[in-house]
């Protein structure tokens, strides 16, 4: 369960007192944190390092050291590329900075969850994630990453196999030992294909904490959209810091209270079908297991804080007489912001903020596309045969 939203929206708190609630309920529960702020440690009152510790019966937590991860699956590949930057005469400092490849940290983050969810030592796994664009990043990365595979490692067993031998007698340039090309086999295909499929399984869910601000829900609402774009499901949002039911007798609080119902309503319209949680504003900060086990109880009123709520909507496809749909959820979005193509047998989705690669049934994959609609909060993008192709085929 991956926890997100806007930074300051308390996140990390919802997070904790999830995690000291199933824990209580006799699950065998981990909570990672993988914000670079780390306040996890702050929230349980406990100096947590990157390896788990027992907080209390049932419950573990750790704070990732992205390094010391990126070390664990990178740690070849980086020393070749540092190889490769000083013979170029770059700077040691600089040349380590440039072998840390982009999206190296997050992917190595996820692979951390992913050990300790796949091996059987807890029953509940909780992220308390970066904030939104962060989460975003790490979300959509395996999705992106795995792309790569496609045609990236073709070449890699390429050059493994033939060019590497030869080239070392031609050229004074380091040259990757086939250690290395094993570690980025193992690493695109093996490792990220398993983290695709986690990512995106029913088990797996991201929650959205807002706060009834304005800006707090056009973010947490753009990324709801990006989230179901790249088929990561979604199955709550915490509403945080909501005037409690005292002070509605209140005049100073009057104009407070309507205001915060009108964005509950607003939210539940905006996000639906997911379920709405609601915590209210404490008295003071939430810290230590007693106090997060309250405010456990104060959100999970009526549900348990480790099941998935809800199964939000899913790209789907669809036949439609002679043609075929893709039909791709897109709450919030507008038709000006997205662009629709098809390139070979892939369907390119474009918003402001993201491009998803989407590859195609293979029956639907040899269809040219012949138009894209949004209906309601579902992108719709036909694929129908050309004249010429139809003609053929009668």
């Amino acid at each position: 369960m991956l926890y997100t939203g806007k930074g300051g929206v308390g996140k990390t708190t919802t997070a904790a007192a999830a995690a000291v609630g199933a824990a209580r309920r006799g699950r065998r529960t981990l909570v990672i944190s993988a914000d670079a702020a780390h306040s996890l440690g702050d929230v349980l009152e406990r100096r947590l390092g990157p390896e788990p510790i027992e907080i209390e019966p049932g419950l573990d937590a750790l704070e990732i050291d992205a390094r010391v991860e990126t070390r664990r699956y990178w740690e070849r590949i980086q020393e070749f590329l540092v190889s490769l930057f000083l013979h170029q005469g770059i700077e040691a400092v600089v040349a380590e900075e440039l072998a840390m490849l982009p999206g190296a940290e997050e992917i190595t983050t996820l692979l951390a969850v992913e050990r300790y969810a796949s091996d059987g030592s807890y029953d509940f796994v909780v992220l308390d994630c970066a904030p939104t664009d962060s989460t975003l990043r790490l979300a959509s990365l395996p999705d992106v990453a795995h792309g790569m595979v496609r045609i990236a490692l073709p070449v890699f067993q390429a050059l493994s196999g033939v060019t590497v031998p030869i080239a070392r007698k031609l050229t004074a340039v380091p040259l990757p030992a086939a250690g290395v090309f094993g570690d980025v086999e193992d690493l695109l295909y093996r490792k990220l294909v398993a983290l695709r499929r986690r990512i995106t399984d029913e088990g797996t869910s991201v929650r959205i904490v807002l706060t009834p601000e304005r800006m707090v829900i056009d973010e947490a609402r753009r990324a709801f959209r990006e989230l179901m774009l790249f088929g990561v499901p979604c199955d709550a949002v915490v509403m945080n810091r909501m005037l409690p039911p005292e002070a509605e007798g209140e005049a100073f609080f009057a104009g407070w209270m309507q205001l915060q119902e009108e964005r509950r309503r607003e939210v539940e319209a905006l996000f639906a079908p997911l379920p709405v949680l609601t915590a209210p504003l404490q008295e003071d900060e939430v810290t230590g297991v007693e106090r997060l086990a309250r405010l456990c109880e104060q959100i999970f009123t009526r549900v348990e804080p480790h099941a998935v709520l809800c199964q939000a909507p899913r790209i789907r496809f669809e036949r439609d007489g002679d043609a075929y749909l893709a039909v791709l959820p897109m709450p919030g979005a507008r038709a000006d912001e997205l662009d629709v193509a098809k390139i070979d047998d892939d369907l390119i989705v474009t918003t402001p903020s993201r491009r998803r690669t989407l590859k195609l049934p293979r029956r639907i994959a040899s269809l040219g596309l012949s138009g894209a609609k949004l209906e309601g909060a579902e992108l719709l993008v036909r694929f129908t045969r050309s004249a010429d192709a139809a003609a053929e085929a009668d």
